[in-house]
């Protein structure tokens, strides 16, 4: 149970559980802005070009529903093609952020990783391993310099 208990503190201390934490909080909140963009800004001029048609409620009634004296006797049975359209409009709408935020990322990253470009900062790591390539070069000159025999 020790052990346990250590290795629990080792992950929630090295920082995993607090990104993760962090990860699915800006994601639940992510997920109400793009709910939010598509119910109440491209669905309604969606609806307009339609004829104002609302694609929330469409559906395909397989079966109606009974109701009497306000209980529900039969439940409708039906096939909400309309609420799928919403969410594949939001799946689009996250998927072309998420590739947007990840291309923007990854030329920030390849410019901080490149130890040439002076106008970002290097990373110290990036800077070391560049430090280490260039001296190893250098020794691998003076190798083959001191290994190559003399021209007669």
């Amino acid at each position: 149970m020790k052990k346990i208990i250590k290795e629990f503190k080792d992950f929630a201390l090295k920082g995993n559980m607090l990104d993760i934490a962090i990860g699915v909080i800006i994601g639940a909140a992510f997920n109400n802005v793009v709910d939010v963009l598509v119910k109440k800004v491209l669905m309604p001029p969606l609806s307009l070009l339609t004829n104002d048609i609302n694609f929330e409620n469409k559906k395909i009634t397989l079966r109606k529903g009974i109701e009497q004296g306000g209980e529900i006797i039969r439940e409708e049975v039906a096939i909400a093609y309309g609420e799928l359209i919403t969410v594949f409009i939001n799946f689009f709408v996250i998927s072309c952020t998420v590739f947007i935020i990840i291309k923007v990322f990854n030329k920030l990253q390849h410019k901080a990783e490149n130890p040439n470009d002076k106008t970002v900062k290097t990373p110290k790591d990036i800077e070391l391993l560049t430090r280490i390539k260039v001296l190893m070069e250098e020794q691998n000159k003076l190798l083959q310099k001191r290994n190559t025999p003399p021209k007669s």
